[in-house]
């Protein structure tokens, strides 16, 4: 068998194995919070098999995706296989010491379960919530110490095919600027969290200059740390918000963003693409990952 076929097998099982451990967390979980909290169960629903069908598929296409960009160089192949299973192990145990927490504010309803403190008026009114019942928002050393975990069991372990998206619309994009030094080439990672978004994309773009930005100073620090032994030049990090970018007109080839705008108000993200377009040199690109509709 061929070394590549070994490689893609290997790949294929190593995300299906991540889907499967997902699926089983979610399942967990739930039924122990249902026992535990019976007051808090979900009214119950069938799930339509067609639509499970309709899930999976789409998630094989985006596997295949992924390994067909690896393959066609658009990014190493390095990186279908770069799985922080040390971080991995010290965050599980504190996602589950803290399922209670997360639980009790699902039950109540809480969505503004805050640090006391956070000085409210560094962040927009829409920023001061838990988006998804996580304890802390994005306000908080714990909840950036825990985030890159959270997203994979959410997404059932695609989080990072997910985000490799954006690699090749970047690299079609940057073709416009291609008789160009690629050092000068500037790079804007927006909302760049944790840093696992730069990692890769310090993995495709080597040698061009990559700035990363978020509004939360904790999960700036956690990107920080997990950025800080890549090889090639040092990735910028700023603190700032989407809204109002702290660079000049025109200061960037291309704009990067993931898990941004679904958590946006509508009239939010109209600002914040309204920054991008002023930013960005004419002729250069914007990659979006998961630019929902329903806000």
């Amino acid at each position: 068998m061929a070394k590549d076929s070994i490689s893609k097998i290997a790949y294929k099982t190593l995300q299906q194995s991540k889907s499967i451990a997902g699926f089983a967390h979610k399942q967990i979980s739930s039924r122990l919070m249902n026992f535990i909290l019976p007051d808090s169960k979900l009214e119950n629903f069938d799930i339509d098999k067609d639509l499970l069908i309709q899930i999976q598929n789409s998630m094989d296409i985006l596997r295949e995706e992924d390994w067909n960009d690896a393959e066609k160089n658009i990014y190493p192949k390095k990186l279908l296989f770069d799985e922080p299973w040390l971080r991995y192990l010290t965050q599980y145990p504190k996602i589950w010491l803290d399922m209670p927490n997360t639980w009790d504010r699902r039950r109540k309803q809480n969505f503004d379960d805050l640090p006391k403190s956070v000085d409210k008026d560094n962040y927009p009114q829409y920023y001061l919530r838990n988006f998804h019942h996580q304890t802390d928002g994005y306000l908080s050393d714990f909840s950036a110490s825990i985030y890159d975990l959270q997203v994979e069991i959410l997404f059932n372990g695609s989080a990072d095919s997910m985000r490799r998206r954006i690699i090749k619309p970047i690299k079609q994009g940057l073709e416009f600027f291609r008789d160009r030094k690629t050092s000068s080439i500037k790079i804007l990672d927006v909302a760049t969290g944790s840093g696992r978004t730069l990692k890769q994309l310090r993995a495709a773009f080597p040698k061009e200059r990559i700035t990363g930005i978020d509004l939360s100073d904790s999960y700036l620090k956690e990107a920080s740390r997990y950025i800080s032994d890549l090889d090639g030049d040092l990735i910028q990090l700023i603190k700032g918000n989407a809204e109002e970018l702290p660079f000049k007109n025109d200061s960037f080839q291309c704009i990067s963003c993931v898990y941004l705008f679904h958590e946006l108000p509508r009239t939010i993200r109209a600002k914040v693409l309204n920054e991008f377009f002023r930013v960005l040199e004419p002729g250069g690109g914007i990659s979006i990952s998961r630019f929902n509709s329903n806000k």
